[in-house]
């Protein structure tokens, strides 16, 4: 084999270690002296072996909840005696965002005829794209679909995991918080009317929060609450994972 066709099957093989939690294998043809930028901290790197080992235990653990590490493309330039090569990976949770790609850069130097792992820098790009927009059309959406009296559009953006602290009790699931949504909906005698006027919305990465004063009006008296959601952004969308109802004490 060439030196890039070398280098392809030793990242190819290590990413495969890596999905399968095969730590002897994620070692091998790494050099004692290896630095690790990696995606958590420290700020300075992981560096020599020993560190590195001791970074993949607890990222064993989450590949088992059901994550993905899989390639996704792979360029390598190979010298004489040092290469490089850049890769993205696909790194997320089953329900991630597939648009959400692993950045990888590796360093190599050949010792002894072989080529070994000398430097890794694994990283996501930041992203400051504001989650307003989406929140906000999911909030406005709410308004239009409890006037309709549409639940499954109600329970859309709804995590399955939702934890609920309504006016009248707390709920955990989306089965409970759609059972309390219906039982809304069926109170009133006429199209119930939901609003929430100038929300607040703050985000970072895939977690966002909103505040508000919500406005309902049922068979024609208006009542407005206090509203804090939390919202995750998963593959298909953000998704409301709590939500904080109440009136204050008088």
């Amino acid at each position: 084999m060439t030196d890039e066709q070398q280098i392809r099957t030793l990242i190819e093989n290590w990413v495969t270690a890596v999905h399968a939690g095969d730590l002897d294998t994620v070692l091998a043809d790494h050099a004692p002296d290896i630095v690790m930028f990696d995606v958590p901290p420290p700020y300075e790197g992981v560096r020599g072996l020993a560190a590195y080992t001791k970074t993949w235990p607890g990222f064993f653990e989450w590949q088992r909840s059901g994550a993905s590490f899989e390639l996704e493309s792979l360029e390598v330039t190979a010298g004489a005696d040092v290469a490089f090569a850049f890769a993205l990976l696909h790194c997320r949770e089953a329900d991630g965002d597939p648009r959400q790609l692993l950045r990888l850069t590796i360093g190599l130097r050949k010792v002894d005829g072989r080529w070994t792992v000398t430097h890794e820098h694994h990283s996501f790009p930041h992203d400051d794209e504001s989650a307003a927009p989406e929140i906000t059309a999911t909030l406005d959406k709410w308004g239009a679909d409890t006037a309709a009296g549409d639940l499954d559009a109600l329970m859309e953006p709804i995590a399955e995991d939702v934890v609920s602290y309504e006016i009248d009790g707390n709920y955990t699931g989306k089965a409970a918080v759609r059972e309390v949504c219906a039982a809304g909906l069926a109170s009133s005698g006429e199209p119930i009317t939901f609003s929430i006027p100038d929300p607040t919305i703050v985000s970072a990465g895939d977690l966002a929060v909103a505040w508000s004063i919500d406005h309902v009006t049922a068979d024609g008296t208006e009542t407005t609450s206090r509203a804090t959601r939390v919202f995750r952004r998963a593959g298909t969308g953000w998704r409301m994972i709590h939500q904080h109802l109440s009136y204050p004490a008088s």
